[in-house]
């Protein structure tokens, strides 16, 4: 298991279970347990800086590919035609946790004054347009950029879909000049 932190040391636990506290040496950039054997669970390290608990990061094993889950940068854009809400579509297993290897087509449809600007999912290989509203998730992950449509404040519904996942969907909320913020 390898860590890669700015802080000084750090102890990795596996399911509770404190796996030993390392320090790094001079220009180390990253800690090492080689003892440590896959077993699905919890993983997390925290992190020391000067001793002091600094930072902490958890990893648990996904089961397979449930539902899809939504989540908007902003609620909340103008009805200008040009404010960008950034929604990112998870794809979760039954727990709510991130399927990392999921790759399943995700379809985006939009209900109300808004409409699809692009969609992307950080694949290097992809050569789909991103201009399509469905696109296949990398690593479980997927965007789509909604737009506002000008003039027309209102309620969106961003909905997505992939076979045989529970649905997700989201609201924006669009404001006029007057109503924002």
């Amino acid at each position: 298991m390898h860590v890669f932190t700015s802080g000084d040391e750090a102890e990795l636990f596996l399911d509770g279970e404190s796996q030993g506290r390392k320090k790094k040496g001079s220009y180390e950039y990253r800690l090492r347990w080689d003892d440590v054997v896959y077993r699905p669970g919890t993983l997390e390290v925290v992190a020391y800086k000067d001793g002091e608990r600094w930072a902490t990061a958890q990893v648990k094993t996904a089961g397979q590919p449930a539902g899809l889950k939504l989540d908007l940068d902003r609620a909340e854009i103008r009805a200008d035609g040009l404010d960008l809400s950034f929604v990112t579509a998870t794809v979760t297993d039954e727990a709510g946790v991130t399927a990392p290897r999921a790759d399943d087509r995700i379809s985006f449809t939009i209900e109300g004054p808004g409409e699809i600007v692009a969609t992307d999912s950080g694949d290097p290989t992809s050569f789909e347009p991103f201009q399509s509203h469905d696109r296949k998730a990398f690593n479980g992950l997927c965007l789509v950029i909604v737009r506002g449509k000008a003039g027309q404040p209102g309620t969106v519904t961003v909905t997505a879909r992939a076979d045989g996942l529970r649905v997700g969907t989201a609201t924006i909320r669009t404001v006029g000049a007057r109503e924002t913020r």
